[in-house]
């Protein structure tokens, strides 16, 4: 009878602590989730926010199961997206340093194999595309181009320009771009977008002694 009472005290012991040790894994994984301030987190990058998932270890790791990973990757889908957008940024290289793809708070980095998953699934989705065969620079396309070419439409519309003529570097960098998408929008993106506006009747690209020189002329 004693032995199976000790047996017993062991066993309340084990599901206890095995319990306890549940309970303060839960709490860890929320504190990150919440933001805890009682936990090390990086908030900001630049004046850009993070989301809280950014905080969180595992989301650095490419996960091993199927749903977890689809999640994981949806959400760093998102982040790139978002950041770039806000940054206007569209080429992520691999071959340096691009501060997204770290969190020195919490000492954590995404391996090779994670930006490639990573932007390979942003390509699957047109939102990105690779530059080279060795999948070394990944051109980010926060807004498609067939998106792009709409914007540039409405932009001409809003504000007057039809039957108007601006060169390729006065959307790029004029005055009339200010504060828009188009400012410091990729050369290569712009040109794409102005293509399938020529092709639709929509605009005249003409072509100058230098790529400085080139125009475009809207209709609407």
């Amino acid at each position: 009878m004693e032995g199976k009472g000790l047996w017993k005290s062991l066993k309340l012991k084990r599901s206890h602590s095995l319990s306890l040790l549940s309970s303060l894994s839960f709490s860890l994984i929320d504190s990150f989730r919440k933001g805890d301030s009682s936990c090390k987190k990086m908030q900001k990058l630049g004046e850009f926010k993070l989301p809280p998932f950014f905080n969180y270890p595992p989301y650095f790791t490419l996960q091993p199961v199927r749903e977890t990973r689809e999640k994981q990757v949806q959400l760093w889908k998102d982040l790139i997206l978002d950041f770039c957008r806000n940054q206007k940024i569209f080429v992520i290289s691999l071959e340096e340093d691009f501060p997204l793809f770290s969190n020195p708070v919490i000492e954590r980095s995404l391996t090779h194999e994670a930006k490639v998953v990573f932007l390979s699934a942003l390509v699957n989705d047109g939102r990105a595309e690779w530059m080279d065969k060795g999948h070394k620079k990944c051109l980010i396309l926060w807004l498609r181009i067939q998106d792009w070419a709409e914007y540039i439409l409405r932009f001409v519309r809003e504000n007057g320009l039809e039957d108007g003529v601006m060169t390729v570097e006065d959307i790029r960098s004029g005055i009339e771009t200010r504060g828009t998408e188009l400012a410091g929008i990729d050369r290569g993106v712009l040109m794409r977008a102005l293509k399938i506006l020529e092709s639709k009747g929509k605009a005249v690209i003409f072509k100058g002694s230098s790529a400085d020189d080139e125009g475009v002329k809207f209709s609407a």
